[in-house]
């Protein structure tokens, strides 16, 4: 007879050398709201300007990593520093960097910012720009000359990049889409009229109407539950076992054998850091990665129209994750077990903002096995064992724009870690005098979706920054590529076989790569520490996607994100290369970016080393994701490679033995 064991793994939360279990307070811990508050009255009562000053970013300077690990290793909080901020606002034209001492109520510098590229774009002057317009004469003129209600324009702020000028303004196109009979505005966009506004002047620049295309109809653009005959069918509640296993103490999360930080910046979202696994083994916790986050998503269109041609959107950088992380509706974005975190920011003029469950935490069994076997060779039956899969999930959702971005961090009970991005939401798409495919003989740059409306071909890379420090932070990346081999003499049979040949990389120039192209397996090791058998210890990562860029590299969207061009990049660790498209993406010219930084040709044999991966997507939109796009999905994992001694789960000792 068949029989199944549903195992319960103990949640081992313990604290022993050399690892100590991260304490409720972290030098890593996001800045408060308090001192969020804290730093706006300092900025305000010791910035003297007669110009607006606006505030485009405020976080916590983090310490230095290595007194960050001392503090971790020993508990030795003497080296920690005093908390700082990094503050980065506008005013007289320029940007400013500021650093905030938040313990003697001081900026301790104000360094003036001269290069390419500007900051975020706030909230605020974007909803100020989209207004512009509708006070604007000739602009009214063209909505009326085209039988449009102005009362049922919206218009959108988009970002212009960068094309080979030396523009010295900071500029920003502004778009206009047509409700009148729909929620859904993506899909009636208003063609032809292009509104340029100076956002340091709040005032248009520029404006041209070009020509006449019929707004696509509003009929069969409704997306709302609400309002779909069939909503029956999809009202489906995320309920699970409400039994809550996680622990949360402060920023800190535990559950099973993972402990790790958990903050949220209004730059990079959701920001996990510290992360480590409890080893039944070695009755130690071990360190895994540093810190994680989203660090660029590159979405460039591929329409070469006048009004289309300047949308190759740096989402990260110019309008912020964190600013454009949106709160999670729970029994919808999330299940019924779930915890939420709220997320802070500031706004343009410094005050305190919040974004109400920024994030969620829970414990997933999506039916899914985490092993089973049916063993056949015994005689008198077939006893089978059989696990379901439990994982814990870190949840945000961005919202730029028409897009969502459903990013989740799942913990696995073996010592994996899955990254997932999932795609959904409204589609870019453009107003056109077709109706019908067959009337089409020119280059239109998309799908026929519906009447007068074509989908954009498009593309989306996703750059995830993560730190990994596998049992300490000298590590090093190895490429294992499955080779061929024909066999010798007449010692088998067999006429071939195939064998792994390993490479460890010395510098940064080859660990750039292209997957598909030939790596079988990439590894993140510690040489200087081994198994018993005399494997290193390591993580391998487990690509999804291999898609990569298909721009010439000399074209100028793709000079700014020229990370797309490799999934993998390795460099040695540096505090201020967090972001892979720069530090001021807005109107940048490339030049600081991640392969800018690589041309360095740094070492990275047995470094503290940081893995940049890229998850790409071509996107040729189909029928099916009008009016609203069903998810699609993509992702990575970081799996154990020789990290135990052997799984891990199969002698797990109950908390009060591990004590």
């Amino acid at each position: 007879m068949a029989s199944t064991r549903n195992l319960f793994f103990p949640f081992l939360f313990i604290s022993i050398f050399p690892l100590l279990s991260i304490a409720s307070y972290s030098p890593l811990d996001p800045l408060t709201p308090s001192e969020l508050n804290q730093v706006h009255a300092i900025v305000k009562n010791s910035v003297n300007t007669n110009d607006n000053l606006s505030f485009h970013y405020v976080g916590l300077d983090e310490p230095d990593k290595s007194a960050v690990q001392s503090w971790l290793l020993n508990g030795d909080a003497s080296r920690i520093p005093s908390r700082k901020a990094s503050v980065v606002v506008r005013y007289d034209g320029r940007t400013h960097e500021l650093m905030v001492d938040l313990s003697t109520n001081s900026i301790l510098s104000n360094e003036l910012y001269n290069g390419y590229g500007y900051p975020m774009l706030t909230g605020e002057e974007q909803t100020a720009a989209n207004e512009l317009p509708m006070r604007y004469q000739p602009y009214v003129a063209a909505i009326k000359k085209r039988g449009l209600k102005l009362e049922e324009v919206v218009c959108l702020t988009m970002t212009i990049g960068w094309y080979g000028e030396n523009e010295t303004s900071r500029l920003v196109k502004v778009n206009s889409y047509y409700m009148d009979g729909t929620m859904n505005l993506y899909m009636r966009p208003i063609e032809g009229i292009t509104v340029t506004v100076d956002l340091d002047q709040m005032k248009i620049v520029g404006f041209r109407d070009r020509l006449i295309v019929p707004v696509p109809k509003a009929k069969g653009t409704e997306y709302r539950l609400s309002q779909l005959p069939l909503r029956s069918n999809l009202e489906v509640n995320l309920r699970q076992p409400n039994e809550q296993r996680i622990d949360i103490d402060g920023n800190i999360v535990r559950w099973a054998n993972w402990e790790f930080h958990l903050s949220f910046d209004m730059r990079a979202g959701a920001m996990l850091s510290l992360a480590s696994y409890y080893d039944p083994e070695k009755e130690e916790r071990r360190q895994v990665f540093y810190q994680a986050h989203v660090s660029e998503l590159f979405v460039p269109y591929m329409d070469m129209t006048e009004e289309w041609y300047y949308r190759t959107f740096f989402d990260s950088g110019e309008f912020g994750a964190g600013l454009c992380t949106s709160s999670l509706v729970p029994l919808r974005d999330c299940p019924e077990n779930a915890v939420y975190r709220d997320g802070y920011f500031v706004w343009e003029d410094g005050s305190l903002g919040t974004t109400p469950n920024a994030i969620c935490i829970f414990e997933r069994n999506a039916g899914d096995v985490l092993w089973r076997h049916t063993e056949t060779a015994l005689e008198g039956g077939m006893p089978t064992e059989a696990v379901p899969e439990t994982s814990l999930v870190v949840r945000t959702v961005l919202t730029l724009s028409n897009y969502d971005y459903i990013v989740d961090w799942e913990f696995k009970l073996p010592g994996t870690i899955k990254v997932t991005t999932g795609l959904t939401g409204m589609l870019e798409v453009r107003g056109t005098e077709y109706t019908h495919a067959d009337q089409i003989h020119e280059e239109v740059y998309g799908t026929m979706l519906a009447e007068n409306t074509l989908g954009a071909f498009h593309d989306h890379f996703l750059n995830f920054y993560v730190d990994l420090d596998i049992d300490g932070e000298a590590n090093s990346f190895v490429k294992n590529k499955l080779t061929t081999k024909r066999v010798k003499g007449n010692s088998s049979k067999r006429k071939s076989y195939w064998t792994v040949v390993s490479e460890t990389v010395k510098t940064e120039s080859d660990a750039r790569i292209r997957l598909g192209t030939g790596e079988s397996e990439l590894l993140i090791v510690n040489t200087n520490k081994k198994t018993k058998v005399g494997n290193p210890v390591g993580y391998r990562l487990v690509p999804g996607s291999n898609v990569g860029p298909l721009l010439s590299d000399d074209d100028y969207p793709q000079i700014r994100g020229a990370f797309s061009k490799y999934n993998v990049w390795v460099t040695p660790y540096n505090k201020t290369e967090r972001f892979a498209g720069g530090k001021y993406v807005d109107q940048s010219h490339g030049e600081n970016t991640l392969a800018v930084w690589t041309l360095r040709n740094r070492e990275i044999e047995n470094k503290d080393i940081v893995l940049w991966y890229t998850l790409g997507f071509h996107h040729v939109p189909h029928q099916e994701d009008f009016p609203i796009m069903p998810t699609l999905t993509g992702g990575f994992e970081l799996r154990p490679a020789s990290f135990f001694e052997h799984n891990p789960l199969l002698n797990a000792k109950s908390t009060s033995e591990a004590k």
